[in-house]
């Protein structure tokens, strides 16, 4: 087996390096995640507050993407990617104190470091992914991308479930620990095995350079923004507290339900070529339509989940259902967002677009962090239906600006 790996081309051990990191970085920020909210729920922890935890979590996520595509483009993604992964372990062992130095404001610390981890790691990833696909293989490109993020958000759900386990089984301190020992363990191997020139650009980026200049790009960040706080705003904070007060079901059930649901949302991204019909088979590669249209079938589902529990038409049943099918489309949408900003951005830096992107995927879920758990805590889960339902619909209107076949998608720039 080792030789048949050895005998690899460079550029798929490569991905598969990168994917090995990002799956591993992701299993611990899907444990983390669930972690906390668990376990300040357990403390008494209303859900305002337990939003609060992660505010600095995304507020240094938005930071992390600007600077950190700029960054990209300067060092390297390999060593943006290894600093992520650092900075990941430091923030797990910051929380391995006990529960009396755990105040919110130490919380949020932590949680600030690990966003500027996660994000780090995020845009290294998807950035490396055009350097190791050829310029006209667009199909390709759009595949092993829908790929690397499906995997990522299937394992994702994994650490949902790992955190109720590791809580109920380790506790909050010695989960923390366990987890950091892995991630020493993966950034080990990162730093020997990662290439050292993925992603540095040939001339030397300007600061000023890390606002896109590019129209598709900028309303694609916009549509993301409004994308992604459409499913924080009932999905972070808001379900996890309600499956626990209305359904009254423990860690395991929590955390298990949340874990079914992202590794299935996980895998339906790493299909949606097979899906959305493009990608494959001599067809051509989807474009800003495809995302209109993805868009436009997403807002009914939570706008009928909304209506069933205003009408208490099957609570369990709309609910969990409801959510099942909004996953599904969601991760069409999210994988086809995915594709084309790789697809629109420059050769040469092209971490200033990716990373400018998840900037406003990073706002976007900040926005929809605190409005889970101040609508949750002040209105209901009805209301924050609703407001994912009005998000939605303005990443839509947004997507009809964008290029409609992908003949016309602008041939990628140089910065």
């Amino acid at each position: 087996m080792l030789s048949k790996l050895a005998s690899l081309p460079q550029s798929l051990k490569q991905y598969l390096i990168i994917t090995g990191n990002y799956w591993g970085f992701t299993l611990t920020d899907g444990a983390l995640r669930m972690l906390v909210v668990l376990h300040f729920h357990q403390l008494g922890y209303e859900a305002l507050a337990i939003a609060m935890l992660f505010l600095f979590y995304e507020i240094f996520g938005v930071i992390t993407n600007l600077v950190g595509g700029y960054l990209g483009a300067k060092w390297g993604l390999n060593r943006t990617m290894n600093i992520g992964l650092a900075l990941q372990v430091i923030a797990l062992l910051m929380l391995a104190v006990p529960n009396e130095y755990l105040t919110i404001v130490y919380v949020m610390a932590a949680q600030a470091l690990s966003g500027i981890a996660k994000d780090l790691n995020k845009m290294s990833a998807k950035s490396s992914i055009k350097f190791l696909v050829s310029g006209n293989e667009n199909n390709k490109l759009y595949q092993w991308i829908a790929l690397l993020t499906g995997s990522k958000n299937a394992l994702k759900g994994v650490g949902f479930f790992l955190g109720g386990v590791l809580l109920t089984v380790l506790g909050f301190s010695n989960a923390m620990i366990a987890m950091a020992t892995f991630l020493f363990v993966l950034w080990c191997f990162s730093l020997y095995a990662l290439q050292g020139d993925i992603g540095k650009a040939k001339n030397k980026p300007k600061f000023k350079e890390m606002l896109s200049k590019s129209r598709s790009i900028n309303v694609l960040s916009a549509a993301r923004l409004f994308l992604f706080g459409a499913r924080d705003v009932w999905f972070v904070v808001a379900l996890p507290v309600f499956l626990a007060q209305i359904f009254d079901w423990n860690h395991w059930w929590v955390g298990g339900f949340m874990a079914i649901w992202v590794i299935a949302y996980g895998i339906v991204q790493s299909i949606a070529p097979k899906i959305t019909g493009n990608g494959e088979h001599g067809k051509s590669a989807p474009s800003g339509s495809a995302a209109v249209k993805w868009a436009a079938l997403l807002t009914l589902i939570p706008a009928l989940i909304a209506v069933a529990l205003t009408m208490d038409f099957y609570i369990k049943a709309s609910l969990i259902g409801g959510l099942l099918i909004f996953g599904a489309l969601f991760a069409v949408n999210s994988s086809l967002h995915s594709y084309l900003i790789v697809r629109f951005a420059g050769n040469d830096g092209v971490s200033l677009d990716v990373g400018f992107y998840y900037m406003a995927n990073a706002m976007g879920r900040l926005v929809g962090t605190v409005l889970s758990g101040w609508i949750y805590q002040a209105y209901g889960l009805t209301t924050c239906l609703w407001v994912s339902t009005a998000f939605i619909a303005l990443a839509a209107l947004l997507s009809l600006k964008l290029p409609s076949h992908d003949n016309d998608i602008p041939q990628a720039k140089t910065h």
